[in-house]
């Protein structure tokens, strides 16, 4: 039993490293900020999700006991990386940064930001 419990374990820190690395070089490729604020948040987060669950599984099977730390990173980790990208990108939008040629709905966002404009005193 103990070595599939380590299988399993080692099957979600490679595939965390995998979520990792992609959301890293979505991070370097992707073509425009929104595309690139995309990839990290989405990608990197399932990524350290699977290796704080490994090391959930691990901890106890070392005989330190259960460790709640874990789990407390991961919980502030999946209610904070979604609001800190909505954010960002929120105040990206507002400052009107560029979309890249050919991205759909880009006629949306003029029209939004034209409702949103400032009004001049």
């Amino acid at each position: 039993m103990l070595f599939w419990v380590e299988l399993f374990a080692s099957f979600l820190l490679i595939m965390g490293g995998l979520f990792i690395l992609i959301g890293a070089l979505g991070m370097v490729k992707l073509p425009d900020f929104y595309t690139r604020l995309h990839a990290p948040t989405k990608a990197t987060t399932l990524g350290i999700g699977c290796i704080l669950i490994a090391s959930m599984i691990l901890h106890p099977l070392q005989g330190a006991g259960i460790s709640i730390h874990e789990l407390v990173i991961s919980l502030f980790l999946f209610i904070t990386a979604p609001v800190s990208a909505y954010m960002v990108a929120k105040a990206a939008f507002q400052r009107r940064t560029k979309l890249v040629e050919g991205t759909q709905n880009a006629d949306m966002s003029k029209d939004i930001l034209e409702r949103r404009a400032p009004q001049a005193r």
